[in-house]
């Protein structure tokens, strides 16, 4: 369920200093955006963004990227941001269909957290595990590519383990039931919070060695 919309709040999203407007422009040139060479994770659909929030805060010596398409819920994380100083987090405002033409042989971690599970058939490509997303992602990585997801949804879950394992990928840790065993180093998302006393949260975290295309 989407929040109702705040007024003003493309304005909003577009005078903070956490949003990177010409997006495009930086493709290969990330590291130049944030002035180093740490390791760069990106978030790909942010909601409102208590995840990439804490997660920068948390570890200074890695750059986030949090990617949100919607304004409604993107301003309450811009709004969360106001008192802020964190130089390790950019935001970029875009649908994640074009993300191959954002970023390039740069990105380190990808977290897809309670992406939106597109139940219907027709729909596949649409599911941010689909193969259509994880080519996209192949051009996105350095060499090692991580991904790891969280989600409420089974059917999605079930879904990915095969899109992941069929395209290459080799699962390092998967959990039915994440709040059984959750590890420590767990940030929840604000979806998450809402919810995981409702039922089991799943969690796979897969990689793969082989050195993206294109690098």
């Amino acid at each position: 369920m989407r929040l109702r919309n705040v007024v003003g709040a493309s304005k909003i999203i577009e005078d903070s200093k956490y949003i990177i407007l010409d997006y495009k422009e930086h493709k290969r040139k990330y590291s130049k955006v944030f002035k180093n060479k740490n390791p760069i994770h990106i978030e790909i659909g942010m909601g409102k963004g208590d995840f990439i929030i804490e997660s920068a805060k948390r570890f200074p010596h890695i750059n986030f990227i949090g990617i949100e398409k919607f304004d409604s819920v993107l301003v309450r994380a811009i709004q969360k941001l106001e008192d802020e100083q964190l130089d390790n987090l950019k935001i970029i405002k875009m649908d994640a269909t074009n993300i191959d033409e954002v970023f390039a042989c740069e990105i380190d971690l990808i977290y897809l957290n309670f992406s939106d599970p597109w139940p219907k058939a027709r729909h596949e490509d649409r599911r941010l595990t689909s193969e259509l997303f994880l080519e996209k992602y192949e051009l996105l990585f350095k060499e090692e590519k991580t991904i790891i997801m969280k989600t409420d949804n089974r059917h999605l879950f079930e879904y990915s383990l095969k899109s992941f394992t069929d395209y290459g990928y080799a699962i390092k840790h998967l959990s039915l039931d994440m709040y059984k065993e959750v590890p420590s180093t767990n940030i929840p998302t604000e979806y998450e919070n809402k919810f995981k006393d409702k039922g089991p949260i799943y969690l796979v975290h897969v990689n793969k060695n082989k050195k993206a295309r294109n690098c």
